[in-house]
């Protein structure tokens, strides 16, 4: 715990080093840029990308804004900041070197419960403009190789029992509940973390997504939350909410079934095509079973 800790002061540390640039630039590529910000800042409602998102959040909701209010440049876990320094690189989902356009695309299949927009698109090439331009003059850093990082909350969640339920819940109810709702649904401007809304919609993000797994929740938590307290909360309260949240009712993820429209549409890069995820499944994947850990 202690190299991983250190690990991520060091990251910190780097990243409050950056000059975010301030004005977009005054060019056709700026105009792209702006395009960018303004589509991953309102994802659920913008004209080229509204009917790509199949619930309620927007890009911002998990990659938070900064001081200057752009989406993505909070400095911390989730931060745009860097990013586009480390691309291309190999993905283990998806069995390929990936390019960032293929990792922006993808995230809307799993965290928007929705399409994969079509690579080279309008929105798509305005997103991955915006991202690639917030790490302008910064060291190319690839990964050639998978680097292994001891991982705390891996730890603490494969222990975890129905206490962890219980807590997360009442630490929920606590300091959660205000901005996100007593059932998930959240609180303008707050996002939704599960359930369903009107006509049945899916509120949240799906079981495919990165949030669903209960240490990148974890760790995003402590990062983040509360909203702009992050890193009061312990490691465990962290991962109790992380379990109480994702042991919450939301839609599974079949990655066949959101690559059929795309097959007529544009070119999906990934060896993977069959993958499948539940709740249920997000916790066997730790050793535990969802039933106990509710109680039930």
């Amino acid at each position: 715990m202690r190299f991983y800790l250190l690990g991520f002061i060091l990251l910190s540390h780097c990243l409050y080093a950056i000059d975010i640039p301030e004005n977009y630039p005054d060019s056709e590529f700026g105009i792209r840029v702006k395009l960018g910000a303004d589509i991953l800042s309102n994802t659920d409602t913008h004209p080229l990308t509204k009917d790509l998102v199949g619930n309620s959040l927007k890009c911002v909701s998990c990659h938070l804004p900064g001081d200057d209010g752009k989406p993505g440049t909070k400095k911390s876990e989730g931060t745009f900041l860097q990013v586009a320094a480390h691309y291309p690189a190999y993905k283990n989902r998806e069995e390929v070197i990936e390019t960032l356009q293929d990792r922006i695309d993808n995230c809307f299949m799993r965290s928007m419960d929705g399409e994969r927009p079509i690579i080279d698109s309008k929105a798509s090439i305005a997103m991955f403009a915006y991202i690639s331009w917030l790490s302008n003059g910064e060291k190319i850093s690839l990964d050639h190789q998978k680097q292994e990082v001891q991982d705390p909350f891996k730890k603490i969640v494969r222990k975890a029992t129905s206490k962890n339920y219980k807590a997360g819940q009442k630490l929920y109810t606590k300091q959660c509940a205000s901005c996100h709702g007593l059932k998930g649904q959240g609180v303008t401007p707050f996002p939704p973390l599960w359930g369903k809304g009107e006509g049945g919609r899916w509120r949240s993000y799906n079981a495919g997504a990165g949030m669903s797994k209960l240490p990148k929740a974890a760790r995003w938590i402590q990062s983040n939350m509360p909203y702009a307290q992050g890193e009061s909360l312990t490691l465990q309260e962290s991962v109790d909410l992380s379990i109480y949240i994702n042991a919450q009712e939301r839609a599974s993820f079949d990655l066949s079934e959101k690559l059929v429209d795309l097959k007529s549409k544009g070119y999906y890069n990934s060896k993977v095509l069959h993958e499948k995820h539940s709740v249920e499944t997000n916790f066997k994947l730790y050793g535990l079973e969802l039933q106990k850990i509710r109680g039930e």
